[in-house]
């Protein structure tokens, strides 16, 4: 039986590859695990009643899009936190981000541009949902460093005009996962401007936008209203697995033009998994609540500066603007996780399982990615342990 060539050469997941490389191997000490994204704070007190208030909705088919209670929610949570208004129609709930990032790209992406095969870009390092999307409309997923040098952001108006004219799409993600950089209002107008000279959409990932230092990144939302950009050339990605300590929930969504919302929702109609009516009932009271989301907001920025005390005068090292990991460098990724394990049990991600060899780099293969998401305690603990063991 002959299969499809174009995830040929795509690599394993970044977890079963990070299985393989340490599972053999005997940790050194009590495991502390600072890899996966999973938030541990406290999920919010009333998810058990409103799920329990609603259990015979397990009994029918849910709404496709989102009950309309629940988009009026998310509608108003956007007005609160970018000052915008959108409709019911420029909205659509998710089972998560990734299936509402992967998706999009099938719905808008044309099968080619100017006549030549499209191109989407995509910073490096990155999700790896943007590559395999990419791969899945047969365009040409293009990895575009996003490293110290640019501030840890893409810089996409680098790249060669005859490059971005065969672009239809430009994932971003602010705060960036891993490096926690964010994409200032500067970056959004400039990327707006690039977008509409040479004619593609944005998809701006904005799951960790609630998790940030000093201030709430701004979104790409607010500088489409404020620079009167067309609607269409934006698509805003949302998820209450980390504002909302919810990452089993699966419940996110995304802000469209009215055009593009009209085709993703003929695409989810035939190819989606609606979110089941009693989450989407919590997803409700989550949008509408706050409180929860500052508690846990607090949580993590104790933990950024336990990291920059640690860390303090560490050649390298840079304190996440929002998001919840370190970016941390070293002399080599696989070879820090490896000693990590067997000398302390501290297990950690390499850098190079989140980005690709492009031009004959990997940008992140001198990195470690460390989440910050156990509890305070534990992550003081698996940090001291990591820098007397790396940096000692």
């Amino acid at each position: 039986m002959a299969f499809p060539e174009r995830f040929s050469n795509l690599p394993d997941y970044a977890f079963p590859r990070l299985r393989k490389l340490l599972d053999h191997l005997t940790p050194g000490g009590d495991p502390v695990a600072m890899t996966i994204g999973e938030p541990k704070h406290a999920m919010p007190d009333f998810v058990g009643p409103v799920l329990a208030a609603n259990l015979a909705g397990f009994g029918v088919y849910p709404p496709n899009d989102g009950t309309p209670e629940l988009l009026d929610n998310i509608a108003a949570w956007v007005q609160r936190r970018y000052g915008v208004a959108l409709g019911q129609e420029r909205l659509m709930v998710l089972n998560g981000t990734r299936e509402g990032l992967f998706n999009a790209l099938i719905a808008l992406s044309p099968e080619t541009k100017g006549g030549k095969p499209p191109a989407v870009l995509m910073p490096n390092p990155f999700y790896q949902v943007y590559a395999v999307a990419a791969l899945t409309i047969g365009a040409e997923p293009v990895y575009v460093p996003a490293t110290a040098a640019t501030g840890h952001l893409p810089d996409y108006a680098s790249l060669p005009p005859d490059l971005l004219d065969r672009v239809t799409v430009a994932y971003i993600c602010s705060p960036a996962n891993p490096q926690g950089a964010v994409a200032s209002r500067d970056y959004w107008k400039t990327l707006l401007a690039l977008a509409e000279k040479h004619d593609f959409q944005i998809f701006a990932d904005e799951c960790y936008s609630e998790i940030w230092r000093t201030a709430p990144p701004p979104g790409i939302l607010e500088v489409v209203q404020e620079v009167g950009a067309d609607p269409e050339r934006v698509l805003a990605f949302h998820s209450l697995s980390k504002r909302s300590n919810l990452p089993g929930l699966r419940s996110g969504f995304v802000a469209a033009g009215p055009q593009s919302m009209i085709r993703l929702r003929k695409l989810r109609a035939f190819a989606g998994a609606p979110l089941p009516l009693p989450l989407q009932r919590v997803a409700e009271a989550a949008w509408a609540d706050e409180a929860h989301v500052t508690a846990s907001r607090a949580l993590y920025q104790e933990k950024f500066a336990l990291a920059d005390q640690i860390f303090a005068g560490m050649q390298g090292y840079q304190s996440p603007e929002g998001g919840f990991f370190l970016w941390l460098p070293v002399e080599d990724g696989e070879a820090a996780a490896v000693r990590l394990w067997t000398q302390t049990g501290v297990r950690v991600l390499p850098g190079a399982y989140l980005s690709r060899e492009a031009g004959g780099e990997n940008p992140g293969a001198a990195y470690i990615r460390v989440a910050l998401v156990a509890p305070k305690d534990e992550t003081q603990r698996g940090l001291i342990k990591l820098r007397d063991c790396i940096y000692g």
